[in-house]
């Protein structure tokens, strides 16, 4: 359990300092500070186990009939990255208290920063593909919402909006890829998945399986050709830019690539798909690096170069590529963060990121200058910092690798970016703190508190110290790593500052030494940079969506024209040629189950349900007459459901029949008395005919259903199992709570959903254009002289207690007898919404206490929560507990926990009505166009002098 509450503290947290929003500053930090401090140590006491045993793992049954668990898997390769995870968010969260301004909403900052650390932490920990899924959206989703935190600034909701489509759109193909994995190994459990790579590289769906995977990977790593969305992701705050893009969000697609090695790594297709593009990555990232000006550009550039080269040493597919890779991105993290705070620290201080203006720093801020050179020389790879050794041992796999039968195209391009490399990090660290002063910047230069420069010193020193200490600090961890990487014991590690005279050490000479001549001439390279006719991928990619959203207009103009019978039409039409298709592939065998003759009773409503239906086509201009057809219809459904033995069916029928013409009602008060025109002949002949072949088609389908006796009915089940598993003798309600509440859950999910799209719709509806028809529009229907009527009034308010203790009742019984808190929430919507019609909105909306939206969120969550409760005591979800209990006076009575999930569901249908009722009024208070009246019982009288004596 304690994996589970490591992972669930994040977003305890997020909940946490979300309802602390008129909390300090440093209150808001401390909390959040807290949480985050609360699981790095619960992660660490769990790393002993970890690098004693190899893995440490929990598992927790969701729906234990598909298989599917809720399992995590903490081994040395997630401990890695959940330590970089928890151990720079931690710092992230002090540096962010002293660099976000007061005017900033800390809280929201907070609450977003530790939903996404959540969602990463539940990348590095899911033992499951599929939770591994959730987690991955989620971190696109949060890293939206921080990407966008300075919402008011265009280049900040352009850029979270970028980063949303790149990574989300391959965060899809990534579905379909793991999907695809798991049905290839036969498995969604990632240690299966694992054990199963010849299994998965044999099959003729690898190659798919690979390239969906990928595109998931590249597009969160930012590689090309996809690299483009990371540098505008640097409208973010800096605090933000430290953490998602150098140490957590983007190394999520290379984390991806490692923890899926030992499946699908080894291939000619892996080596030449990913060392390819992580190779052209570092390339294209380290060159426009070079000549980028503002300090995070500078920083995001470098971050893609780096992230290709991650990419390209796990696609080399050599073990010790991999362990280079996983020793390279721990340095990368701690240098690269460091710089994003550093580069925020200058910003902060001087008041601008642009390096033309900056330089002679050093002697102003030495110690944010100590700071930045010291990172900047790690991230060029001079020695004895971190970023030398693992440069050098992706300088040693490069020279041993083959590219398009080329002994030296791999080497030569990996001393290339190499030296790309030290020459845009000796432009950071020159050009900013080194020389003389350049021009006057905005504020005057100096040292800011420790609360800034604090976080990025212990990252530094973090650099320092695992260059000079590799093995001591670093060795037996990514040692750990590799081999959960690899799969296998990994090889001999020797991380040391000196192995002699070698290779890679030649190539790391040649780059330092070249990279320091291009700093020297970088201006004729700058000019010469600016005359080359370079594409820009935002440009490119703003041209895209263009297209796109102008090709998807032009396609939903031509479908959706606001035609209903064009969309019926549509719907119909589908269906019937998809039952069709199914009949002639399947065939057609007639069921033997004997048919039952048909009673008077059942001849009789069968009768008038046909002539209802044709009375309603013929009543088509007259509204409401029509409206009462469908009524009757409604009602002969409820008393065959009576008929049959299903009182509670008939009851949920007969409460949304009662709901739904009431509402239907009030907005056909709205519309003409007759509709304005109708469908031509040959369109209402088409709309027939497909009605009919409809029709026909449901009614075969549901003989052919019927007039079949299953061997083992699933009914079976539940009528065994009713009291004795789930409780209860009303085996409807068990059923709808416990044996299916899953599907009752994304039901009263739909069912809020729907409730939000009528007020979204219905909200516009008084403005604009359509506001002032409504204000121009004539009622043609005769209205009473009485608003409120004083006998509908009392009759009213007599009955709202005793509809409301009829609702209770129904839903305390609804667990034995027919009943529930579905049909309990509609009979209260009834009581409520019959005060809305006798005494008027606005007398019964001033004595309405309870938010619409409130209760349909707050029914959803006591849902899930319930729900969620059955996983906590190793039950799967939604499974309900029951038991019977003895007080004085009452005697014994028995409590289940479905009791709760009913409350939810009565809750949100409540709500749900009542903002579809709300909503309507409001329109209808605007085109009668009335005075609000706040008394009951008042008569106009102005229509009661017209109306003659």
């Amino acid at each position: 359990m304690s994996l589970f509450l490591l992972f669930l503290l994040p977003f305890l947290g997020a909940i946490l300092v979300g309802f602390m929003p008129h909390a300090s500053r440093t209150t808001q930090a401390a909390a959040a500070g807290a949480i985050a401090s609360a699981a790095l140590v619960l992660l660490l006491v769990q790393a002993p186990a970890v690098i004693a045993d190899g893995r440490v793992s929990a598992r927790m049954d969701w729906i234990p009939i598909l298989g599917l668990s809720a399992s995590l898997y903490l081994d040395a390769l997630g401990l890695l990255f959940a330590v970089l995870i928890l151990g720079i968010g931690l710092l992230v969260i002090i540096y962010a208290r002293f660099y976000l301004k007061a005017s900033d909403p800390m809280g929201r900052f907070y609450a977003f920063l530790l939903l996404f650390q959540g969602a990463m932490l539940g990348i590095a920990l899911a033992g499951n593909v599929l939770l591994l899924l959730i987690f991955w959206e989620l971190t696109s989703l949060s890293s939206f919402l921080l990407i966008g935190f300075w919402r008011d600034r265009a280049e900040a909701r352009q850029g979270a909006r970028m980063a949303l489509a790149v990574t989300g759109g391959g965060g899809l193909a990534l579905i379909a890829g793991l999907i695809l994995l798991g049905r290839i190994a036969g498995t969604y459990e990632l240690d299966g998945i694992l054990r199963s790579g010849a299994l998965i590289q044999a099959s003729p769906h690898y190659p798919l399986a690979l390239v969906l995977i990928l595109l998931g990977s590249f597009t969160k790593s930012a590689q090309f050709p996809f690299h483009f969305w990371l540098p505008h992701a640097m409208a973010a705050p800096t605090p933000v830019s430290a953490y998602l893009h150098s140490a957590t969000m983007v190394k999520a697609g290379v984390f991806l690539l490692a923890r899926l090695w030992p499946a699908l790594a080894g291939t000619d297709l892996w080596f030449h798909l990913v060392a390819t593009t992580g190779l052209v990555t570092m390339l294209l990232g380290a060159a426009t690096t070079l000549f980028k000006h503002d300090l995070k550009a500078i920083l995001a550039y470098s971050t893609v170069s780096q992230l290709g080269l991650l990419t390209m040493l796990f696609g080399l597919g050599t073990p010790m590529a991999a362990v280079a890779g996983l020793f390279h991105l721990l340095n990368h993290a701690l240098f690269k963060a460091a710089l994003f705070m550093n580069a925020g620290i200058v910003d902060h201080e001087t008041g601008t990121r642009d390096a033309r203006l900056l330089g002679g720093l050093a002697t102003l801020m030495p110690i944010t200058a100590t700071l930045g050179l010291l990172a900047s020389a790690s991230m060029a790879g001079l020695p004895p910092l971190g970023g030398f050794l693992s440069k050098e041992m992706m300088l040693e796999e490069a020279a041993h690798t083959r590219l398009a039968g080329i002994d030296w195209l791999v080497p030569l391009l990996a001393t290339i970016a190499a030296t790309l490399s030290v020459a845009y990090s000796l432009r950071y660290a020159v050009h900013v703190y080194l020389g003389r002063r350049r021009a006057q910047t905005p504020l005057a230069p100096h040292d800011p508190p420790v609360g800034l420069w604090g976080p990025p010193a212990l990252l530094v020193a973090g650099a320092v110290a695992i260059g000079l200490f590799p093995m001591a600090l670093a060795g037996g961890l990514i040692r750990g790593a590799a081999g959960a990487v690899i799969g296998a014991a990994p090889p001999p590690l020797a991380l040391k500052l000196w192995h002699g005279f070698t290779p890679s050490l030649g190539m790391s000479g040649i780059a330092i030494l070249f990279g320091a001549l291009i700093l020297a001439g970088y201006a004729p390279l700058l000019r010469l940079w600016d005359r080359l006719p370079l594409p820009v991928a935002k440009t490119l990619f703003d041209h895209g969506v263009t297209a796109l959203v102008e090709t998807s207009r032009r396609i939903t103009l031509a479908i959706h024209n606001a035609s209903l019978q064009r969309y019926l039409g549509i719907l119909f039409l589908s269906a019937i040629a998809a039952g069709t298709a199914g009949l002639m592939a399947g065939g057609y065998v007639p069921g033997e189950r004997p048919t039952l003759p048909a009673s008077p009773v059942a001849i009789v409503a069968w009768a008038a349900l046909i002539a209802a239906t044709f009375a309603v086509i013929r009543a088509q201009r007259h509204r409401y007459v029509a409206l009462i057809f469908i009524s009757v219809i409604g009602l002969v459904v409820s008393l065959g459901f009576i008929y049959l033995s299903a009182p509670d069916l008939a009851l949920t029928q007969i409460s949304v029949e009662i709901v739904t013409i009431l509402l239907l009602l009030l907005a056909l008060n709205l519309l003409p008395k007759r509709p304005l025109r109708l469908s031509s002949t040959p369109l209402r002949l088409r709309d027939g005919a497909l009605g009919v072949i409809g029709g026909c088609g449901a009614g075969f389908l549901a003989w052919a259903v019927m007039t079949r006796a299953p061997n083992d009915p699933i009914s079976a089940y539940h009528w065994t199992n009713s009291y004795s598993g789930g409780g209860g003798t009303n085996v409807v309600n068990v059923t709808l709570v416990d044996f299916r509440a899953f599907d009752t859950f994304g039901e009263i999910i739909v069912l809020g959903i729907a409730a939000l799209a009528i007020f979204s719709l219905l909200q516009t509806a008084t403005r604009g254009a359509s506001g002032r028809r409504l204000l121009q529009w004539i009622p043609d229907l005769v209205r009473s002289p009485e608003r409120h009527p004083m006998m509908f009034v009392v009759a009213t308010r007599l009955l709202l207690p005793l509809a409301m203790l009829v609702g209770v009742y129904i839903f305390l019984r609804g667990h034995n007898l027919p009943g529930g808190g579905f049909i309990a929430g509609l009979v209260i919507s009834i009581a409520i919404l019959m005060q809305y019609m006798a005494s008027g909105f606005d007398w019964t909306d001033q004595r309405r206490q309870l938010d619409e939206h409130a209760m349909i969120a707050c029914g959803v969550l006591v849902a899930a929560a319930t729900g969620l409760g059955a996983l906590l005591f190793g039950r799967p979800l939604f499974t309900s507990a029951f038991g019977h209990l003895d007080l004085p006076v009452i005697g014994s009575f028995e409590l289940a926990s479905a009791m709760a999930f009913d409350v939810g569901v009565a809750v949100t249908v409540v709500g749900a009505v009542m903002l579809a009722l709300a909503e309507l009024s409001h329109i209808a208070q605007r085109a009668e166009k009335d005075a609000r009246s706040e008394h009951a019982m008042d008569v106009d009288p102005a229509r009661q002098q017209e109306t003659p004596a």
